[in-house]
């Protein structure tokens, strides 16, 4: 079973905002995000993911291809130019990255099953979700 990862999707308003920016990578084939640490337990994560956090949220998540060295002290965490959306669950915000391992990782939702929650307000869905109600 393979080792995830968890990080925030600084900078992104909503998923859909986080979705657009990876798909505007489909033509290079892959996504990259720089992380200062290589992370330890890296040959754990063949085959794992990062899910993405929006909004206190787990929302998706993106295959990992591979790390790289950048060149200047830092790595950068290549990903596979897709957001997949999995069943969102709370999840509280931190800095950098978290492991997440695979049993504890939300099942994918069907393809084009989203269940909408891209699409709502994050004030208001995590109100909904405070509530229990999603």
């Amino acid at each position: 079973m393979p080792l995830n990862i968890t990080k925030i999707a600084f900078g992104c308003d909503s998923p859909a905002d986080l979705r657009q920016w990876l798909e505007s990578h489909v033509g290079a084939g892959e996504a990259r995000i720089t992380t200062r640490y290589l992370p330890k337990r890296i040959a754990e994560m063949a085959g794992g993911s990062l899910y993405w956090i929006h909004a206190s949220t787990l929302v998706g998540r993106s295959p990992i291809l591979g790390f790289e060295e950048t060149g200047t002290g830092r790595h950068w965490m290549r990903l596979a130019p897709t957001l997949i959306p999995v069943r969102s669950i709370p999840m509280r915000p931190h800095q950098g990255w978290r492991y997440l391992e695979e049993k504890d990782a939300p099942p994918d939702l069907g393809s084009g099953d989203g269940d909408g929650r891209d699409t709502m307000p994050p004030k208001m869905l995590g109100e909904l979700m405070r509530m229990g109600l999603v």
